[in-house]
């Protein structure tokens, strides 16, 4: 059951994240257009963010690894996403009034509002396999099928973001739903991980 939960989380966070990259190039246009180098830009900015959140991810999972911290990054992802709903406007008036050339301002723009989050969501593949991994002829199994869940999750993220969610909502709605989501499922992780704790104690007592 807890590994499903686990699948489950990585799903909805590969959804986020290609959702939020998505709408990342909404949220620049109408400060620097909608040309290739924004594109360039962004893309640029979540593939290096998520290269060091694999990194830190999978140094953290070596660390100290459970339910409740997994549950953590979620919620600090979550919450790290918000500013891009109130202060992507004025920070982007900033760097489009200062910085001419607009493919160093959207670069800028994009460091700005999604590097952070975007590491936060790239530690989260890594803690994921590690705490699937139970033991290690099955590593390359377990991370196979997490691969291929977050990715379907990412896919499906893509296609719905593009297809319908903006179609329908407002761009800030739309992060302010993914934002909650990771908030909610970071929590929900907790709250699991408190019950195991509560069953294991109780199976202690009673043997």
């Amino acid at each position: 059951m807890t590994n499903k939960f686990i699948y489950l989380l990585a799903f909805c966070s590969g959804f986020c994240i290609m959702g939020i990259e998505l709408l990342g190039g909404r949220i620049l246009a109408p400060y620097f257009g909608s040309s290739v180098h924004i594109w360039g830009s962004i893309i640029t900015v979540f593939m290096l963010s998520l290269s060091l959140g694999y990194l830190f991810g999978g140094k953290l999972s070596t660390r100290s690894t459970s339910l409740a911290h997994y549950g953590s990054i979620f919620i600090i992802a979550g919450i790290t996403i918000l500013p891009i709903v109130y202060f992507a406007q004025p920070l982007m008036e900033i760097i489009f009034i200062n910085i001419e050339d607009s493919r160093y301002g959207s670069l800028l723009a994009s460091i700005v509002l999604f590097f952070i989050p975007t590491i936060f969501l790239g530690m989260l593949s890594p803690y994921s396999v590690r705490l699937l991994t139970t033991h290690q002829d099955h590593s390359g199994n377990v991370a196979g099928n997490l691969y291929f869940i977050s990715t379907l999750g990412s896919a499906l993220g893509t296609i719905i973001t593009s297809f319908y969610l903006v179609l329908y909502f407002d761009v800030n709605k739309i992060v302010l739903t993914f934002s909650g989501i990771l908030i909610v499922l970071g929590s929900l992780a907790v709250i699991v991980q408190q019950k195991i704790a509560v069953l294991n104690n109780s199976i202690k007592q009673t043997s």
